[in-house]
Order: structure tokens, then sequence, then C-alpha cells
């Protein structure tokens, strides 16, 4: 098969959209922060942006789409991206799909920031992110989209609910429980510092959203403008949940409306290939009601995952992947679940969410731990007291 002109266009069109998501989780999460971490929480998105682009060159991407080993990991033969060219008889060249899977890892770190937010060390980072990205995101990756087991099983994730959001929001938990919570948490205010940046950082999400679902069509095609249709859709849902639900409770938050739209998309992403517009809604709406309860849960627990990777993230890719194997129909994309009675596909998508959300949350405990025994996690005291712009960039943001 010749390369397709339009899918190249497509696809180059929606690697820049998923690009410009990593800097918006790094605008939505520094509103969210006290000012004095504003630079550190965007920084560590653009870092990990960075540390990914040079991680997936060298060995991330050969070891998710890397020939199968055992089902478990790719193997070597695309090492420094050996064996893929920029052009082929494919109508997708293997160097493009090679970039547009790099910018879904590089967000997917950028979640996982939530779990370390203002106490983070910059070196500390810079080698749990190495690891992280190597020993949890990849393998995840390849047994769902590079042939591995989960795939063989049946298993369905159109673009990422659970390589993407469940890794990333149990990894972000799983961080914070190692990491330990701020000084002066539940003591006194921590209160969002900027909230128009965050609702700036939630519309880049969101814009960029339309290249990280319809791409994942991997085609310029009636299946991408589904994709793109019920992403839309799906977030609005959300949005509008949490808006009512917190609205009853108090005040129409614009953080918790955003907030919602996140969950709505996060909740979509793996479905968005296989549902229809109205289970969109449904989906979107769900999501928005489930992440905000997660959140509630969070806090009655004094958990200190504040800018709720977790709750969003995490319950909303949970819930989503989940929702494939109910609301799949065969006239989308050939895949059907409960609602057309079949009852394999739900199964085996709460067992594939249920073995990724342990899988996250157990190696990047252990490798949060590690890296704490090894050179610290957190920053000192007095450090997190000055703030991690001053002591870790020696910068201000007003």
């Amino acid at each position: 098969m010749a390369a397709d002109g339009s899918t190249i266009a497509w696809l180059l069109c929606a690697t820049a959209l998923v690009m410009l998501m990593t800097p918006g989780v790094g605008f939505f999460y520094g509103g969210l922060v006290r000012k004095k971490n504003f630079i550190s929480m965007v920084a560590l998105s653009f870092i990990a942006l960075a540390l990914v682009m040079i991680q997936w060159v060298v060995i991330g991407y050969t070891l998710a789409f890397g020939g199968d080993i055992g089902g478990v990991i790719g193997n070597l033969e695309f090492l420094g991206l050996s064996n893929v060219p920029a052009e082929s008889d494919a109508a997708l060249p293997p160097l493009l799909f090679m970039m547009f899977q790099l910018t879904f890892a590089a967000v997917t770190l950028a979640i996982v920031t939530s779990g370390m937010a203002e106490r983070i060390k910059l070196s500390a980072f810079l080698l749990f992110s190495l690891l992280w990205v190597s020993l949890v995101y990849s393998p995840v990756a390849h047994w769902i989209w590079g042939g591995g087991w989960l795939a063989d099983l049946g298993f369905l994730d159109f673009a990422g609910g659970a390589v993407v959001h469940i890794s990333a929001g149990f990894a972000a938990l799983a961080l914070a429980l190692v990491i330990g919570k701020r000084a002066g948490f539940g003591e006194y205010s921590m209160d969002p510092h900027n909230i128009p940046m965050t609702l700036l950082g939630a519309a880049l999400l969101w814009f960029g959203w339309f290249g990280f679902n319809g791409g994942s069509a991997l085609a310029a095609n009636g299946l991408a403008v589904n994709a793109i249709v019920v992403t839309n859709i799906s977030a609005a849902s959300g949005a509008l949940a949490w808006l009512f639900i917190s609205w009853a409770r108090g005040m129409p938050s614009s953080i918790g409306m955003v907030s919602g739209a996140i969950a709505g998309l996060g909740a979509i992403t793996p479905a968005a290939g296989y549902v229809t517009p109205l289970s969109g809604i449904v989906i979107g709406g769900i999501a928005g009601i489930l992440c905000y309860r997660a959140m509630l849960w969070r806090i009655q627990r004094k958990m200190d995952e504040s800018l709720d990777a977790w709750a969003v993230h995490g319950v909303g890719g949970l819930w989503g992947t989940v929702a494939v194997g109910i609301f799949a129909v065969s006239t989308v994309n050939g895949a059907s679940g409960l609602i057309e009675g079949n009852a394999d596909l739900f199964f085996t998508q709460v067992f594939g969410a249920v073995v990724v959300m342990i899988f996250a949350f157990a190696v990047t405990y252990i490798l949060g731990w590690g890296v704490n025994r090894i050179i610290g996690l957190r920053v000192s005291e007095t450090e997190e007291y000055v703030g991690l712009d001053l002591s870790q960039h020696g910068e201000r943001a007003y």
C-alpha cells in the first residue's frame, strides 16, 4: 500500500495537537499551585516533553512497539530508531507513527507530575521520569498497542484510556503517597493562585484532544470524524455534570467545570473509536459525577494528590475503559459490548483496566521508593518554604 497523503497530513497535524497538550498540562497545573511554585509546575511539563523525546528515540519506542517478547515488552529492533524509516510502502510512515506516539508518552508523564507538586527535587524528577517511562509506560503501551498479551485477549483502548490515563492517574497517587504531604497541608490555605491560567490550560487540553483521539484512527477517515465528535460531546457532558453536581453543594466553580471536561475527555479516550455520539453524552456525564466523587473522597482522606490526576485521569480513564465494554457498537468500528449483548468484551475490559491500575500503582510506588532511598525525592524544608521557583530554578513568576 502506497503512502497516503491525506493520512500523512492529518497525522502531522494530530501530532502537533497532542504535543500542545503537554504545556497545556503545565498551565493547568501551574494555575492550581501557589505562585511560588508556578514556574516549577510549568517547567516540569516542558522537561517531561524534552526528556521523553530523547528517551523515546533511544529506547522507549522499541520497548513499546518493537517485536514482541513473550507478550510483555518489545525487542530492540528499533533501538535508536534503527529500521524506522521516514518513507515506506505503508499508508502511514513508521517515523511519523513514532513521533505521534512520542507525544502520548510525553503528556502521560506530564500528568504524573500532579503527584509531586510543590515538593519534588528536580534531579529526582529526572531520574524517576526516565525509569517510569521505560518501566511503566512502555510496557503497558506494548501490552495494548504493540501486540502484547492484553491485545491478544481482545482488550480495546482506542487512544489511551488505560495506557495514558489509568497509568498516569494511579501513578500520581502512588507517588504522592511515597513523597508525602506538602509542609503545612491541611493546616493552612493552599488555594490556586491563578485560576485563569488553569482555564487556559484546560482549553489547550480540550483543543489538543482532537488530535489525541482523532489522530488515533491513524487515517483521515470517518472513524477519525466519529472520534472527534464523541470527544467533544463527552467533554461538554462531563463539564456540565461536574458543574451542576458541585453547584448543588455550593458555588458552581469554574475549576470544577473544566475538571469535569477533562474527566469527560479522559473517559471517552478509550471509547472514541467504538461508540456513538449519544453514548458519548452518557460516558462523559457519568465521568463528571464519578470523578467529582473521587475528588471528595481524596479530600476526606486528607491525601495530598491535590491536583487530582488520580481523581480526574485515573478514575475517568478507568470508567471509560470499562465503558467500552458496555457501549461499543459494531456499526462504529466492529466491536460489540453489553449494549449489543456481548458480555465477553465487558469482562475483558474490566480485567485489563484492573491489571493496568495495579501494575502502574505498584511499580510507580517501588520506583518512587527506590529513587527516594538513592537521592531523595523531596526538596529540603527550607527550599519548600521558599518555593520551587526560586530554590530549583532561581526564577520568579511574578
